[in-house]
């Protein structure tokens, strides 16, 4: 694990009793708030914290819910979009601070997006990383995914019954993540046309699709690994799961934003390889009517998924110019 000068606190929220979020902050000044996806945890924001820091912010990394050193409700309804704005919003608070630009990556993206749109009294700004902005909409998500066609699963519905994933993947929480970061990382995904990792053949498992080959992405070192590998096998995938097996939950609770546009100041960044941006093209056309606020958009050539370990010193400079313009 690399050297941080950071600052380790577990963060109890003002409105929600036994809810502690792990936070990990470097520097001062304007607050920017820094949150994951799966199955990362405050880690992956590593080269940010310092970069961040060091132009003037005070950068702060948390685990969500159900990751890392954070709480981890035992409920799953606990794990809904609206819990996660909760939680962003008690952090800012209990920090002492009234406003924050939130930057998100993978799940942490809606989760980011989501926390502007509903609280933008709270966050001024949203940079998002690797999914894109879409506006709740269109039919129940798991009726959507189900209706996908082909033999077979959308690796979305194979996350939904409990239990299921979590036994592919806890028996070896190291390899299948070594597999899954290799599996979207642009130096080691497989070739065009290899079968895709986002679809699980039936009855069969998703690393299934992974990379056989032993050859690590370059971002990730054995010290990463086992910085990711010791946290997920300490508090196991049934929290982190638990966000895909809330988006029916989302689409019902966040019926009053059907179809609303993320006006705040915004930033988009993305690897070219990565199959999300394949996927949720169509969002990205409609940014000019979803994310009116967009001040710079960037699709980084040959990288995947995980763009900001990917392309740490590209993304950094990225982040800090935008947040030069957004003040």
């Amino acid at each position: 694990m690399c050297a941080l000068d950071v600052t380790h606190r577990l963060v109890e929220l003002p409105g929600s009793p036994g809810v502690e979020i792990h936070a990990v902050e470097q520097g001062s000044g304007p607050l920017v708030l820094l949150v994951h996806g799966f199955p990362e945890t405050w880690y992956s924001w590593r080269s940010q914290l310092p970069a961040l820091a060091a132009a003037g912010h005070r950068a702060v990394a948390i685990d969500v819910r159900g990751y890392g050193r954070s709480s981890k409700p035992e409920d799953t309804a606990a794990y809904g979009m609206l819990a996660h704005v909760a939680d962003n919003v008690g952090v800012v608070r209990a920090l002492g601070e009234d406003t924050a630009v939130v930057v998100g990556h993978d799940w942490g993206s809606p989760i980011a997006a989501n926390s502007a749109l509903l609280r933008p009294d709270v966050f001024r700004a949203a940079a998002l990383m690797s999914v894109p902005y879409a506006p709740r909409g269109g039919p129940r998500p798991t009726d959507a995914f189900a209706a996908i066609p082909g033999d077979e699963e959308f690796y979305v519905s194979y996350f939904q019954e409990p239990g299921r994933a979590e036994a592919e993947m806890e028996p070896d929480v190291r390899a299948w993540l070594a597999g899954f970061y290799a599996a979207l990382s642009g130096d080691t995904m497989p070739p065009p046309g290899a079968p895709a990792l986002h679809f699980v053949p039936k009855g069969g498992r998703m690393s299934d699709r992974m990379p056989r080959v032993g050859r690590r992405p370059q971002w990730l070192s054995d010290a990463d690994l086992d910085a990711y590998a010791a946290e997920f096998e300490r508090g196991g995938m049934r929290g982190p799961l638990a966000r895909y097996r809330n988006m029916d939950r989302d689409w019902a609770d966040l019926a009053a934003w059907d179809g609303a546009p993320l006006t705040c100041p915004s930033l988009f960044v993305a690897g070219d390889l990565d199959p999300s941006l394949t996927w949720l093209s169509a969002a990205l056309d409609a940014y000019p009517a979803t994310l009116p606020g967009l001040l710079s958009s960037h699709i980084l050539k040959g990288c995947g998924h995980w763009v900001q370990q990917e392309r740490a010193e590209e993304v950094n400079e990225i982040l800090v110019d935008w947040l030069r313009q957004v003040g």
